[in-house]
């Protein structure tokens, strides 16, 4: 039992913040930039490669005194959907929960279609999800499909 323990103790308690668990390994570095944290004061703790029983290998985020937007969720959902969140005050899970993808999708994603109009005018852009499992959103302007794994994000 104290040897189990010790392996949950992998990466130091956070008193006040968010915890992004569950992150796919080959996703990390892409959750970081996406969700600007290098852009952060705030302590941010960081563990890669970690063993989980359900994805083999996982990573772990934990921004002290940061609690995301729903914008900065949806953002982070279009590249890693599974992730668990978890709010932390005074070192107690106050909030736990699974980040799903929105299915729509406005403001977050270039269309890969140079004859969209949002590539040639002004405009917010807006896709709509075809299936979430096969990782597939559709552009409302042009009906263009994108796949999760080659959309830009804006």
């Amino acid at each position: 039992m104290k040897r189990q323990k010790l392996q949950e103790l992998q990466v130091a308690a956070l008193e006040n913040g968010t915890v992004i668990d569950h992150i796919p390994s080959s996703k990390l570095f892409h959750v970081v930039h996406l969700l600007r944290l290098e852009e952060m004061t705030s302590a941010i703790t960081i563990g890669y490669n970690l063993k989980s029983a359900k994805m083999g290998t996982k990573a772990i985020i934990k921004v002290s005194d940061k609690f995301f937007t729903d914008e900065e969720l949806n953002r982070l959902a279009l590249v890693t959907p599974n992730v668990t969140l978890c709010i932390i005050r005074n070192y107690e899970v106050v909030e736990k929960k699974q980040v799903r993808l929105p299915q729509d999708i406005e403001n977050l994603v270039k269309c890969s279609n140079p004859k969209c109009i949002t590539n040639n005018e002004p405009m917010h852009t807006r896709f709509t999800v075809v299936d979430a499992e096969a990782g597939i959103i559709k552009c409302r302007y042009c009906n263009h499909e994108e796949e999760f794994d080659r959309i830009k994000l804006l």
